[in-house]
């Protein structure tokens, strides 16, 4: 049986970083972050890129989890709304899968400093602050396990995402009715 770990959070909040612990504390694992699907100079947010990227994430996902070698998968991306979450759920086959998902939350004041020292290392354009903190309340209604990460290290917070017990997820005969992605 596979495990499937959906990280979602807001910009800065330590989704990545937690993702590479996770993957070093888990036995053969792989870490997707969603990001890496959608790197692209000019970044264009059309209806058309965000099918493609869905699709490319789901493809990619489909593909390890279909793969022998690999127990844990591990996902992070932005994920702030329930349609996306269930979007990539609906086109995953999760048959024989263990599933979880976490929603990486701060507090405000923490998540704002640690953006800031990004954007002083010219890791992220100063808009990130204000998009992030805008979507920050949007995790409290998602369907998910809600982890703050204030104060906490990335190990410390990929420990606790490794200690969850399956679920944090759609009810799966819910999940089985998740809209499919349409290319």
């Amino acid at each position: 049986m596979k495990n499937l770990y959906l990280i979602g959070g807001p910009m800065g909040v330590g989704k990545t970083s937690a993702g590479r612990c996770l993957k070093k504390l888990l036995p053969n694992s792989v870490l997707l972050d969603g990001d890496w699907c959608w790197d692209a100079d000019p970044f264009y947010v059309t209806d058309e890129t965000k099918l493609m990227v869905l699709d490319n994430i789901c493809h990619l996902l489909n593909n390890f989890l279909r793969c022998s070698v690999y127990e844990n998968v591990i996902f992070c991306w932005v994920m702030h709304e329930q349609a996306v979450i269930d979007a990539i759920l609906g086109a995953l086959d999760l048959s024989r899968c263990r599933l979880r998902c976490v929603s990486l939350t701060a507090e405000p004041c923490a998540l704002r400093e640690r953006l800031s020292r990004d954007i002083e290392s010219g890791l992220r354009d100063a808009g990130v602050i204000g998009r992030s903190l805008e979507r920050l309340p949007l995790y409290a209604g998602l369907d998910t396990v809600k982890i703050d990460t204030t104060g906490k290290s990335a190990a410390e917070t990929a420990a606790e995402i490794a200690a969850l017990p399956p679920g944090g997820c759609m009810a799966s005969e819910k999940r089985s009715r998740a809209p499919q992605l349409r290319v």
